[in-house]
């Protein structure tokens, strides 16, 4: 299971630590995150952790993702996907995983970078 095989919590803990330090800088979008990251990164740390196969604690916390209607609110277009992926690759690039490992997980990304696109 992906979850054990990348280290558990503290991979996806920093991955997003990695991944919101671009997004911190990033003048698309920063405007689109709360002032205070915290809560956002540590949803998207369960969320992933979850989804590779770790505890359900985001569904504990938040219930089912809903991840469309959790965005929904956003004008999410190509550019949007584009920089959010751009960020995702730079944090799995430096997370020491083999390659193979970061193209499973840059694909799961890219795709659903590209699902949550509302708007051209």
């Amino acid at each position: 299971m992906p979850f054990e095989r990348w280290g558990g919590q503290p991979f996806f803990d920093a991955l997003v630590e990695r991944f919101y330090e671009g997004v911190a800088a990033d003048p698309l979008l920063r405007p689109m995150y709360p002032e205070d990251l915290t809560e956002s990164k540590a949803y998207l740390a369960l969320f992933l952790a979850q989804y590779w196969g770790g505890p359900e604690a985001y569904n504990e916390a938040r219930g089912h993702p809903r991840l469309r209607m959790r965005h929904a609110p956003f004008a999410i277009g190509e550019d949007e996907a584009r920089a959010w992926v751009r960020h995702m690759t730079a944090a799995t690039e430096a997370s020491g995983l083999p390659d193979d490992e970061q193209a499973l997980l840059l694909e799961y990304l890219t795709m659903a970078a590209r699902s949550l696109q509302n708007t051209r």
